[in-house]
């Protein structure tokens, strides 16, 4: 875990902002995936495997980026 975190610290954050913006809302027409399987686990459809784990691949990213985002602010603030 200590890995993953010395990482994601090490990462720029424009590499989390591109695979939001590739993975994390492909495909872009006619809406983005993670917005459609959201919708579907939010409705109760969600039920298949296959749908469960694209929702993840896709959502992934997001995961990251928030992250990233969080352990910025964290060392922004002064914190190790």
């Amino acid at each position: 875990m200590k890995a993953f975190v010395r990482w994601v610290d090490r990462a720029p954050l424009w590499l989390f902002a591109l695979l939001v913006a590739t993975l994390g809302l492909a495909p872009w027409i006619p809406e983005p995936h993670v917005a459609e399987k959201l919708r579907w686990l939010l409705a109760g459809e969600l039920t298949r495997l296959w749908d469960i784990l694209d929702l993840v691949m896709h959502a992934i990213p997001w995961l990251l980026m928030a992250f990233k985002l969080y352990r910025t602010s964290v060392t922004v603030r002064g914190r190790p």
